[in-house]
């Protein structure tokens, strides 16, 4: 990933835009075929260095890119940049790099769905607590809870396969897009080349309304890494402990406190997803340009797109980490779900009663009020259900204990991973 937005590659993909206009030009007979191959054979992606040193006096870089180009080659040199304006070359070679980024984040979304679905798996049947406001509610299971990363993953990787189709446009249309100076057969030829599509209509710079699908479905997928990143730190939480990171030996959690053993990776993808969103309203601002072009969004795209596409990319092969590693402590999972005595059955036993033919009001004062007294007294919620003559005029011990069954309240779990394991092995070309 790094490689791809570095100055080196950059450049290369400058160059692989030029030598496709050269093939075009050729093509059709303009430029002598003759030429092109001597460039061909001749030229070399000049070094950042030599370019950087040009633009010193041009003070434009795809100026001082095209010279740096042209002074290694002979009278064809001529050639180089024929009918073409900056733009295109420079908004068409990052379809590239876009291109080329995209397929990694794809390649790492994959990596993730299927490590997810693999833990999913071991633990269909590890029972823990839901929680809703971060309150007991009712009895899930570990599997579950990963099965929906696994979902969430795939739509994360339908988003960027998308706004990866979406910026897979490249440009050759000359100043203000009018093809002036330009044969549209020339920009059909070298997209097809570099394996894009010809823009339908570019006003020398390809609209921004593609980059900011693309930066914010980034944003999205490492906003979704966040949500499971901050699950984990959740769990990992000394009074729940039902989680925790991976630890090998000789690594340390505080440079103080030689106990702690840290959520620090799933800390450290949060305040990553914050740097990505942050350059999703960077795509949006990059919209609105003055009439057919200006450059107020090229400084700050420079930094923005290739920084998203880094830090996904780190934050994927962090998060992967964490789900292979990952500790879980199926026990402390248990342990927690009975603390709240009993509680996170108190639906099912409104439900028995309603079905029995209880008035729901009635119903729900009669649980609500057995509820309480557990919260407040510590008491076990079943027992006072049992012992509330209200409850026991209404129900019978066989409804009682259906109602406090586990394995009923988790029936259906199967159901889901039935269509979990469509997932898997279903990767998204791009």
């Amino acid at each position: 990933m790094a490689g791809i937005w570095s100055e080196a590659g950059k450049l290369q993909r400058w160059l692989d835009v030029e030598l496709a206009a050269l093939d075009a030009w050729a093509e059709l007979g303009v430029v002598p075929a003759a030429d092109v191959a001597a460039i061909r054979s001749t030229v070399r992606v000049p070094t950042p260095e030599r370019v950087a040193e040009i633009e010193q006096t041009t003070d434009h870089d795809l100026a001082a890119f095209v010279d740096a180009v042209a002074e290694q080659l002979g009278p064809e040199g001529r050639w180089v940049h024929y009918g073409l304006t900056s733009s295109d070359v420079v908004d068409t070679a990052l379809a590239l790099q876009i291109q080329d980024a995209g397929r990694l984040v794809v390649a790492g979304v994959d990596r993730i769905i299927d490590a997810v679905v693999a833990r999913a798996e071991e633990h269909r049947h590890t029972v823990c607590i839901g929680r809703s406001h971060g309150i007991h509610a009712e009895p899930t299971t570990f599997g579950w809870k990963l099965a929906g990363w696994a979902f969430e993953l795939d739509r994360d990787r339908a988003r960027i396969a998308a706004a990866l189709e979406a910026n897979r446009v490249g440009q050759l249309s000359g100043t203000v897009g009018t093809y002036g100076a330009l044969d549209p057969e020339v920009e059909r030829i070298a997209c097809d080349r570099l394996g894009l599509e010809p823009d339908p209509l570019s006003t020398q710079v390809i609209a921004r309304d593609r980059h900011a699908e693309l930066l914010n479905a980034l944003a999205i997928t490492a906003t979704s890494l966040e949500r499971f990143a901050t699950e984990i730190r959740h769990l990992a939480r000394t009074e729940v402990r039902e989680v925790e990171e991976p630890f090998a030996a000789g690594m340390k959690g505080s440079s103080a406190m030689p106990h702690k053993r840290n959520p620090k990776v799933a800390e450290r993808i949060c305040g990553l997803a914050r740097v990505v969103r942050s350059h999703a309203i960077v795509g949006l601002e990059n919209m609105p340009l003055w009439h057919e072009r200006d450059i107020s969004h090229s400084s700050a795209e420079r930094v923005v797109v290739p920084d998203a596409f880094l830090a996904l990319d780190y934050m994927l092969d962090r998060f992967l980490w964490i789900v292979d590693g990952l500790v879980v402590y199926p026990e402390r999972m248990r342990r927690n779900l009975d603390a709240s005595h009993g509680l996170v059955f108190s639906h099912r036993v409104l439900l028995a009663l309603v079905e029995a033919g209880a008035d729901r009001r009635d119903a729900y004062r009669l649980v609500q009020r057995n509820a309480m007294r557990a919260w407040d007294e510590e008491q076990d919620f079943a027992a006072l259900v049992r012992d509330d003559p209200e409850i026991q005029a209404v129900l019978d011990e066989q409804a009682i204990a259906q109602a406090f069954d586990l394995r009923s309240t988790l029936q259906h779990v199967d159901a889901v991973f039935e269509r979990l394991h469509s997932l898997t092995g279903e990767a998204v070309h791009v």
